[in-house]
């Protein structure tokens, strides 16, 4: 069978079936938007990692053009530091500023080493650089020594060079076949490589003294020598497979250039020579020099072919150079095609953001165009709604339950929307709901004036009969002679006493003001006394410590209520053989605070929250008054003369204490009083300490300091002995029962008995 219960229905209903029109609007909107948004989003992720990978490029690039730098100043160094080096001049300006610059290369390799990306390849080639590089020194010291021979002095830069050259296989990012870029790179690399170990080893045959070499070394370098020109071939043929007919273009442009330096060169050490008169013979290509020293001829013969170390290591470098050109010239390219694609990159990303954020913008500002163009009138309504359900109806219906309010305009201001459309007949619709609801609030304020008017009618009607019942119970008691008859007589004077204050109770639930009040200002322990004489068990009421100060007489009545109600409480849940202390203490700013501890039971927490609550903001008459009716009545006597009272917990022991706060509007100083000891302890306190009090509060979660005119009363009581007046005697102080009645008071007109809640 079909489930039509609440949680199934909820259930169905759908996600979007709770949110207002202009938010399903953007919400239809913003489908396209974030579609838009996501594809506009990974287009700007690529352009960004393009970015990316061309700037890591850059610094590779960077990174392989210091290392080549590097290897081919290395390198040099090993090849210009031949002669001097076998000719015993360690020192010679020729090798300190090659070792210089080899440095220099391999400090700016080191920055560029910093800046370089951090991928396994990049770090695992530098660290094979950085292995090289810690045998340098010793080859330094070592050169062309007896501890290293040549051909182990020329090929020990290799552990250096090579792995400076193998970091080419990095480059090629943005070329069709990155591979092929590299392996161009790398055997060019080799090539130059070759070519300066051909002029290294070559030099050193042709200056070293053979006859000085120890058996087989020779043939050891002529064979290092032979293979070294076999493998530079070998680079050749490598780069002319490796590379593009560019790069090919690019080396024959480079040896042809060579060669023109070489012609000039001899043409130059030709002209020098016939100059100096002496013969000049013209050395042979570069092919057939190698050719010549790989077949291991003498020095003597060699030079008489024009074959001399001069001659080859200038026709060597000028090999070296070009090939050093050519890699110069393809890593620069590399750079320069990595820094176009990085600037592409970094212009599309930005561009290509851009776009997309403005395209978003626009469709954002679209969609809130159209969602407040079809909604500002849906607003309207409810803004005017809530204005009305928070605020104005509940102001007018608080107009209507006040007991002495005055004409309450009841018109309806229609909500401000002229429209035909089904807005407008919304609109229309709630005006109506609203004048039923101000038509329902008047009927009820009206319903609420008529039962005030009841309960005055009431009060009146039985105070008349209870001053009649205590004025005959008086004169009986004046014309008793029997002690227990008086002390029945006395009963029965305190339960019509009761009886009145309920009746007046009814006066101050009906809003009325007491019809008598006094003109006079009374003291305010006459005051005390009055309102414990209407208490049914006045002899547990003991008070001390009251000052003397005058209440003004328009409060006496409402004051004497309202201390009644609090000790009947007081008296009416503590133990009937405990004390009602009553105390009262004038704080510097003049307000009086008068306190009534009992040593009941007590409250709990929320209890004490719910009356302290209740006290300060009293309800509209209901139902529940029933339940705290005395509470209600000293609440709204409080609220009628700026008093405050509040309920806490005793501070010293079980039960509970009623605070009166009486303010300095309702209190003065008897013109001829003393200042009382109170008032004078009080001036020289500077520091006071957190009370008991406090400490109860806060394990209520009240904390020790309401912000209230409460907060730090209690350290100012005036307990110890010396430092308060004289207590007032007890009132159960006579023997006799007519002398334990308190004495009488001109007659109230208000007054109740309360209830306490426990």
């Amino acid at each position: 069978m079909p489930n039509n219960s609440p949680t199934a229905e909820g259930r169905r209903r759908s996600l979007t079936s709770n949110w207002p029109v202009g938010r399903r609007l953007r919400a239809v909107l913003l489908i396209p938007v974030l579609v838009a948004l996501v594809l506009g989003g990974v287009r700007v992720k690529r352009s960004v990692d393009t970015w990316q990978d061309a700037d890591d490029a850059v610094r590779v690039a960077e990174l392989v053009q210091t290392a080549n730098k590097y290897a081919s100043d290395a390198i040099n160094e090993r090849d210009v530091s031949v002669i001097p080096l076998l000719r015993e001049k360690r020192t010679s300006d020729t090798v300190v500023q090659a070792r210089r610059t080899t440095d220099a290369d391999a400090a700016a390799f080191g920055r560029a080493v910093a800046r370089m990306p951090k991928t396994s390849g990049l770090l695992r080639r530098v660290q094979l650089v950085r292995n090289g590089e810690s045998q340098l020194g010793t080859v330094r010291a070592n050169a062309f020594t007896a501890g290293m021979s040549g051909v182990r002095t020329e090929e020990s830069y290799h552990a250096v060079q090579h792995p400076l050259m193998e970091l080419s296989n990095e480059l090629g990012y943005g070329s069709s076949n990155r591979t092929s870029f590299g392996r161009t790179l790398y055997a060019v690399s080799l090539t130059q490589a070759t070519e300066s170990l051909i002029r290294s080893i070559g030099t050193h045959l042709l200056v070293e003294d053979r006859a000085g070499l120890a058996a087989g070394e020779l043939e050891s370098q002529l064979a290092s020598f032979r293979s070294y020109a076999y493998l530079q071939q070998v680079g050749l043929q490598e780069y002319a497979g490796a590379g593009t007919a560019e790069d090919m273009a690019r080396l024959r442009q480079a040896l042809a250039a060579a060669e023109a330096r070489g012609e000039q060169q001899q043409a130059a050490a030709a002209a020098k020579a016939a100059a100096a008169g002496r013969p000049y013979v013209s050395p042979p290509p570069m092919a057939d020099m190698i050719t010549e020293i790989a077949a291991g001829k003498p020095v003597g013969e060699l030079a008489t072919k024009g074959v001399t170390p001069e001659s080859f290591f200038a026709a060597s470098t000028l090999g070296f150079d070009a090939y050093r050109s050519v890699q110069v010239g393809l890593t620069d390219a590399a750079l320069a095609s990595a820094q176009d694609i990085a600037d592409d990159a970094r212009r599309d990303a930005i561009t290509n953001a851009a776009l997309v954020l403005a395209a978003v913008l626009a469709a954002f500002l679209l969609a809130s165009w159209v969602a407040r163009t079809m909604s500002t009138g849906m607003r309207r309504l409810s803004a005017s709604a809530i204005e009305i359900a928070g605020k104005r109806l509940p102001g007018l219906i608080h107009q209507m339950a006040q007991p002495d309010a005055d004409p309450v305009d009841t018109r309806v201001t229609p909500i401000p929307i002229d429209t035909t459309d089904e807005i407008g007949e919304v609109a229309r619709a709630f005006d109506h709901v609203h004048r039923e609801a101000v038509r329902l609030a008047a009927e009820q304020a009206l319903l609420r004036g008529n039962i005030n008017a009841i309960f005055t009618n009431l009060s009146r009607r039985n105070q008349s009969l209870i001053e009649r019942q205590i004025a005959l119970i008086t004169s009986l008691e004046d014309n008793e002679a029997d002690p227990e008859q008086l002390e029945n007589l006395f009963r029965l004077d305190h339960l019509a006493t009761r009886v009145r204050r309920n009746g007046e109770n009814l006066l101050v639930l009906g809003g009325e003001k007491p019809a008598q009040a006094w003109d006079q200002p009374l003291p305010l322990v006459d005051v005390v006394r009055a309102a414990s004489s209407e208490v049914e068990q006045y002899e547990r009421i003991q008070f001390s410590g009251l000052p003397e100060v005058q209440i003004q007489g328009r409060a006496v009545t409402d004051l004497v209520h309202l201390l009644a109600e609090l000790m009947e409480n007081a008296t009416a849940f503590s133990s009937p053989r405990s004390e009602v202390r009553v105390t009262a203490i004038r704080l510097p700013d003049g307000r009086i605070m008068v306190e009534i501890h009992d040593e009941g039971i007590g409250l709990a927490a929320d209890d004490f929250a719910m009356i302290n609550h209740k006290l300060a903001n009293p309800p509209t008459v209901d139902v529940g008054i029933s339940q705290h009716m005395g509470l209600f009545v000293v609440g709204r006597l409080a609220e009628r003369h700026g008093i405050r009272v509040q309920l806490r917990p005793s501070g010293e022991r079980s039960g509970t204490t009623s605070l009166v706060m009486l303010p300095d509007t309702l209190t003065h100083r008897s013109p001829d009083a003393r200042p009382d000891s109170d008032t004078l302890t009080l001036a020289r306190i500077t520091n006071v300490p957190q009370s008991r009090h406090a400490d109860v509060m806060a394990s209520l979660g009240g904390g020790s300091d309401s912000g209230d005119a409460f907060s730090d009363y209690e350290a100012w009581q005036d307990e110890s002995a010396g430092t308060g007046p004289v207590a007032e005697p007890p009132p159960a102080a006579e023997s006799s029962p007519a002398a334990a009645r308190p004495r009488p008071l001109p007659r109230r007109a208000s007054g109740s008995r309360g209830r306490r809640s426990r």
